[in-house]
């Protein structure tokens, strides 16, 4: 069953954020722009590469009006010892958000019961609350955060720009397409 435009739940979870404990709950969510970027866990060997990529990507996603939250099962506690112990994870200037109890990995279809981990998902959720994007991969597949980027842009794009869709590869500045009545069936 697909997400498309699936509200999510009410949260609040502990977060490691600029070298401090702080709670994030869907309030925080709300207003803007965001991605949820659910991972299997801290001290792993793809997750690094990915919030590394995803870190050095951070400012042009703050300049579109986007919040990143990157989300695994562990605790606001191991997110910081791995902050401390790894150059990659000290690029991080986003919300790790903890996930203990699984209730957002849960919530977002991502949570592997018997591995106790999440996914690698990722959630790009409107300023209304609403997932208007998203993948999951395989958890020995890292993503990339520049097309995570150009899907951002594309959906406020659309977001903005109603009566326009954005064809594959679309960049910003790129040309659209108006669908007519004449080519709905060719959507």
């Amino acid at each position: 069953m697909s997400m498309i435009n699936r509200e999510i739940a009410d949260f609040t979870v502990q977060a490691f954020h600029e070298g401090a404990f702080r709670t994030v709950s869907r309030e925080d969510v709300l207003g803007r722009w965001s991605v949820f970027f659910f991972y299997p866990a801290d001290f792993t060997f793809v997750c690094p590469t990915e919030l590394e990529d995803l870190a050095e990507k951070y400012e042009e996603f703050q300049k579109a009006g986007c919040e990143i939250y990157s989300v695994s099962c562990d605790t606001h506690y191991v997110h910081k010892a791995w902050y401390d112990a790894s150059e990659r994870i000290q690029k991080i200037r986003f919300p790790m958000l903890a996930d203990p109890t699984h209730a957002l990995a849960e919530d977002f279809g991502v949570y592997i019961e018997k591995d106790g981990v999440a996914e690698r998902g990722s959630f790009i959720i409107n300023p209304e609350g609403r997932i208007v994007a998203y993948e999951v991969t395989a958890g020995n597949v890292g993503r990339n955060a520049d097309e995570l980027f150009r899907r951002v842009q594309a959906s406020r794009f659309v977001a903005e720009h109603g009566d326009e869709v954005c064809p594959a590869k679309w960049q910003p500045g790129s040309e659209t397409l108006k669908p007519s009545l004449d080519l709905v069936g060719q959507l």
